[in-house]
């Protein structure tokens, strides 16, 4: 349909885009990556404007902070009083607020959502003086080690998302520091938690989860799928940074009533003390 005299088109034609390649060769997102290369956008640098532009001290947050995409955890904790705000936190998308854990002050943030924008926090918290990540994602499940809602601490994570090739080179998992995964299931188990270990698949479009990707997930024995965890342990390899990512299990992606059902007070009290052990034990190595 054409705009009429000097008015906007209401619609567009949609042409097919070609979307094959030459023989051997890659896709942008896989071609041209300079990995050893440093980045001209450095995160010290958006910090530094941002303490400028906002007349905030340059003040290190706590050394443990968690990332909360559902902001289960910074609901509860601000509702019930233990959270407080970090005044000097200059990202300019988020909020940080801290609280008291095993005696301890950590730092966390609700609803960075999705690999880039967790991992954009990520690069501002260890620019901050931030020592090690702990991050807490809902997750749905693909293959069942138990009836929802669980905990899974991920050994490694299908990379089905684009932000971690632009920390690592192409390969199908990025993985987890195995130090953090085996300090992490013995503290649990010296607690009694029941917390599964495995690998999950991070996808970036979580409204695309075809059968045909599930059963090939499900065909690596990848437990569930979740939007984070991939990216997070490339920038944790790139930047040899500790960063140890949690799912959440809490649905079968909607097929079944009553799918995702957290559990009491959206199953932030386990959530705690999952936490608190693997935090205990990974400071005290």
């Amino acid at each position: 349909m054409s705009a009429g005299a000097g008015g906007p088109a209401l619609f567009v034609s949609r042409k097919k885009i070609a979307m094959t390649k030459p023989d051997g060769e890659l896709p942008p997102i896989l071609s041209r990556k300079r990995l050893r290369e440093s980045s001209v956008f450095d995160p010290k640098a958006l910090l530094r404007e941002a303490r400028r532009q906002k007349g905030l001290a340059a003040l290190d947050v706590p050394p443990v902070c968690i990332l909360d995409p559902d902001g289960d955890v910074v609901r509860y904790l601000k509702a019930s009083g233990e959270a407080h705000p970090f005044p000097a936190w200059p990202c300019y998308h988020t909020e940080l607020h801290t609280f008291e854990l095993g005696g301890e002050s950590v730092g966390i943030i609700g609803y960075a959502v999705g690999a880039p924008f967790a991992v954009l926090v990520a690069e501002e918290l260890f620019a901050c003086g931030c020592r090690f990540l702990l991050s807490l994602t809902s997750a749905g499940q693909i293959v069942p080690v138990g009836a929802p809602p669980y905990f899974v601490v991920i050994e490694r994570a299908l990379r089905d998302e684009g932000t971690s090739y632009h920390y690592a080179a192409p390969a199908e998992f990025a993985e987890a520091d195995a130090r953090l995964i085996v300090s992490a299931m013995d503290a649990l188990a010296r607690e009694g938690l029941r917390v599964f270990a495995g690998a999950t698949w991070t996808t970036d479009a979580p409204f695309r989860e075809t059968e045909a990707a599930i059963a090939h997930a499900r065909g690596a024995g990848v437990l569930a799928v979740e939007m984070e965890a991939a990216a997070l342990y490339a920038f944790a390899w790139a930047r040899a940074a500790p960063v140890l990512c949690l799912a959440h299990v809490t649905n079968a992606m909607g097929r079944g009533q009553q799918d995702f059902e957290k559990g009491e007070a959206e199953g932030t009290a386990e959530a705690l003390k999952i936490m608190q052990a693997i935090i205990k034990a990974v400071r005290s190595r």
